[in-house]
């Protein structure tokens, strides 16, 4: 293989995207000693300041904090569908400790809506910019309007979303557009490679 092509192909690779039990964005991993004809390459942690929302804006790198305590484990990813009328999982769900757990507001903002969704009761956060988070089911006495701080208490988690364990729905819209929670609380951002005489600390070869 011409070692432009192998070049091309390393810097394509994704990031790990990190749940329970699994390594974190970004988190090192072994990379080839060297490539024919170039000097060695290693896999840097992901680059650039911002991150890109799938409705085009840009969203600093995290910075919300979890809306279950201790940090849940993700059941179910982002899922969204390739049509807006088609089936999918426009959120993520987030495992809670059981039913009565508190679930808080993962930034500054405003209560935008707080009632009962087909047959579930779900609060939603406005926190501005176009960025809104819905948790459903939650049961809460806030009322519509009611500006609350990051961390604090909005709700409880009531059972009946998950089948087979307690949990929250977190969705997460950027203007119309459902957009993927985690990367508001995770490095989702690509990682690259560069050669050992860029990497901090590596001296240039030969």
């Amino acid at each position: 293989m011409k070692p432009p092509i192998l070049l091309a192909a390393l810097l394509l690779l994704p990031a790990s995207v990190a749940s329970a039990g699994h390594p974190s964005a970004g988190f090192p991993v072994s990379a080839p000693a060297s490539l024919p004809g170039s000097a060695a390459y290693v896999r840097t942690l992901s680059v650039g300041p911002d991150i890109t929302t799938a409705a085009g804006g840009m969203v600093a790198a995290p910075s919300w904090r979890w809306p279950l305590a201790p940090r849940p484990p993700v059941l179910r990813g982002f899922d969204p569908p390739p049509k807006p009328w088609l089936s999918g999982h426009r959120g993520v769900d987030l495992g809670a400790a059981g039913a009565g757990a508190q679930v808080t507001s993962p930034a500054a903002g405003t209560v935008g809506f707080v009632g009962v969704v087909v047959d579930r009761p779900v609060i939603t956060i406005d926190h501005g910019g176009g960025l809104r988070s819905s948790f459903e089911p939650v049961d809460s006495a806030l009322a519509v309007g009611s500006a609350v701080a990051a961390g604090q208490v909005i709700g409880t988690a009531l059972p009946g979303h998950c089948p087979a364990a307690s949990c929250v729905h977190w969705g997460v819209r950027d203007g119309a557009e459902y957009v993927n929670p985690l990367q508001f609380v995770m490095d989702l951002r690509p990682s690259v490679l560069l050669p050992l005489s860029s990497a901090p600390g590596r001296p240039h070869p030969g």
